[in-house]
């Protein structure tokens, strides 16, 4: 693969296949299938939002098929979408660092769709681009998550208390939450 390779020119142009997935850029037709999972209440409960309609949902995937950031992930046999990657670079570019994150739909979590998906996406982006590091977050309560990280290579770096919040309490009060920092080096990536 040529080193010349970016996320903004040719990988948007191209499928990465793994046993089960296929990882790509979004469509706009695929607005049902993100309908479902994002529609869901137990799709926000580690990330920020609230479900979203129908309309909502066809307007998230027009604007996430012109995102470079943004991949679908799609199930091989059923040709269906359960879920997406975040897989973007972090500015200042000359740190060349990216960070991941992602979604899956509650109907297909525990099966190791997201970790697939994620080690795919990581093992062309470092194939491909020039990056360093690549960082995701979590909060610490969302055990799947960072055991997903860490079952793809990734360490734990830190513990970011109360920095973050995506709910207000009843009196309007933010809800702050921990946040786990994990990332991975070019050179600790597991290679094969």
């Amino acid at each position: 693969m040529s080193a010349q390779l970016t996320p903004t020119t040719c990988w948007r142009n191209r499928l990465i296949a793994t046993p089960r997935l296929i990882v790509r850029a979004f469509r706009p037709e695929d607005t049902g299938d993100l309908h479902e999972y994002l529609s869901r209440d137990d799709t926000y409960r580690f990330e920020p939002g609230e479900p979203i309609d129908r309309e909502q949902a066809q307007n998230r995937a027009v604007e996430m098929s012109a995102l470079p950031g943004f991949w679908a992930v799609e199930l091989q046999v059923e040709h269906k979408v359960i879920g997406q990657v975040y897989f973007e670079q972090i500015e200042p570019n000359h740190l060349m660092t990216w960070e991941l994150g992602y979604i899956l739909n509650p109907g297909y979590q525990r099966q190791g769709y997201a970790s697939e998906a994620a080690f795919a996406l990581l093992q062309t982006g470092f194939a491909a681009a020039k990056i360093h590091r690549v960082t995701a977050h979590c909060n610490p309560k969302n055990i799947a998550s960072w055991k997903l990280l860490e079952k793809i290579g990734f360490r734990r770096e830190g513990l970011l208390k109360k920095e973050v919040f995506f709910r207000r309490g009843t009196n309007g009060e933010p809800l702050w939450t921990d946040t786990f920092v994990y990332a991975i080096l070019e050179k600790e990536f597991p290679r094969g």
